[in-house]
């Protein structure tokens, strides 16, 4: 974050002799299209002889004398169109998000310093803001940055580090009913509707940046990481979009054309030969996840108790003999209700109350979409040949661990893996053979 060139451009070129070249090179097309208009004229009379050009009468057919061209006219346009109008509505609502950190220098001295900027989206009239969890990951204090640019201490109400969410609070009387933003419904999206960003690209210097594309695809499913410690969490099912998400953008609102939040901006695609592939958080999700964490500090994601990962991700060596190509492989059973269930390591979920489960990814959502902790679940799944059933009380979704090596409910299993972080603040991950593609892909968490 907050990487940017604001040296002048300047050229290397004298302009004397830049002007002289320029006026040689105006007097040769000069001349060029004298000799051009001469040859041309001259060869006319040869070429009617010889039935190449139409003859003086084909030349004024009527067709052609009588046709009128209308004259040129004013055309006023008008630039009050909606996205005009969106950005007008939202930009006040955006605000950008200071991390500082007690960082000490190299003679020992320890200070508190600015460690990177994103934005964040004010969505509440008591002064709650939404953002990243990763824009304000490791920091001493957090700081807001208001559309009239009055800096205000922010609190850090709570995080997620699975949804990549965090909900922040000033006071309300920073704030009037002009900086609440709007949320929209991310389910009702369709590929190709206008999607607009704003945001603090490259920091506050760039404040309020307007970028503008489309949704590309409404459900991707794309990872999640612990920018501090590296870790893979999980995967999440975001949006889409060609609107260009850079450094300092995250944390920021994607708007529809209506200039409603349809989802805040948390990562992109940043391999060489790739461009335009931004992904932000389902703002249906956002409203589920805010709220928990305004009424508790946290959110609370139900868990079955147990570690693995998709069937697709095991080796083939390590296949078990079942009958089906999909489902969720058992690695371990940890909590004392999946314990006394009878399920083992091994075992391939494949069903939670009847609704099929094809992958990891698939029974975090069918879990989190429609259960909370405490609720009863059975569970189908697959021992060698024989299909069984399995009734387990959900529990809570422990926070994710310091060690990047130990597996969680929602990360095991899905062959991923972590190569770095960027200097700019954020952190950049490569996750080879993404959904089963070939290669690898590195992402950006600007």
């Amino acid at each position: 974050m907050g990487f940017y060139d604001d040296g002048e451009y300047k050229s290397s070129r004298k302009r004397n002799k830049g002007r002289n070249s320029l006026l040689r090179l105006v007097g040769v097309v000069a001349i060029s299209a004298a000799v051009g208009s001469g040859s041309t004229l001259a060869a006319v009379p040869l070429l009617m002889q010889n039935h190449v050009l139409p003859t003086s009468s084909a030349m004024t057919d009527p067709n052609l004398v009588t046709a009128s061209y209308s004259p040129s006219q004013t055309v006023n346009v008008s630039i009050n169109d909606a996205v005009v109008q969106a950005v007008k509505k939202d930009t006040p609502t955006v605000v950008g998000v200071v991390n500082y950190q007690n960082i000490t220098n190299y003679a020992g001295v320890t200070s508190l310093q600015e460690y990177g900027v994103g934005s964040g989206v004010i969505f509440d009239p008591r002064g709650y803001i939404v953002t990243n969890n990763h824009v304000v990951q490791g920091a001493t204090k957090v700081e807001v940055v208001l559309y009239d640019k009055k800096h205000v201490w922010a609190k850090v109400i709570g995080t997620d580090p699975y949804t990549d969410l965090a909900v922040l609070k000033i006071p309300s009387a920073d704030i009037t009913t002009q900086n609440v933003a709007q949320f929209g419904n991310s389910a009702t999206l369709q590929a190709g509707e206008p999607a607009i960003a704003i945001g603090n690209p490259a920091g506050l210097d760039f404040a309020d940046t307007v970028t503008e594309g489309v949704i590309s695809a409404t459900q991707r499913t794309m990872p999640v990481t612990d920018e501090a410690t590296g870790q893979v969490l999980g995967q999440e099912t975001v949006l889409q979009t060609d609107a260009a998400i850079n450094p300092g953008n995250s944390g920021g609102p994607l708007l529809n054309i209506l200039g409603q939040v349809i989802g805040i901006n948390s990562s992109k695609i940043s391999a060489t030969g790739f461009e335009g592939m931004g992904f932000a958080i389902p703002i249906n999700e956002v409203k589920t996840i805010a709220s928990q964490i305004i009424a508790t500090g946290h959110a609370q994601h139900p868990a079955l108790g147990i570690e693995g990962g998709s069937l697709a991700s095991v080796p083939q060596q390590l296949q078990p003999n079942v009958p089906v190509t999909y489902g969720v492989y058992v690695s371990q059973v940890d909590s004392a209700s999946a314990k006394a269930s009878g399920i083992k390591v091994g075992d391939v979920i494949v069903a939670i109350d009847g609704q099929k489960v094809t992958g990891l990814t698939d029974l975090r959502n069918i879990l989190w979409d429609n259960y909370k902790p405490g609720d009863t679940v059975t569970v189908t799944a697959y021992r060698k040949q024989q299909k069984l059933n399995f009734t387990i009380h959900l529990g809570v979704l422990a926070a994710p661990t310091a060690s990047a090596n130990q597996l969680t409910p929602s990360s095991s299993g899905s062959g991923q893996s972590v190569s770095g972080q960027s200097s700019s603040g954020g952190s950049t991950i490569t996750i080879p053979g993404l959904n089963g593609s070939g290669g690898s892909f590195t992402f950006t968490f600007p």
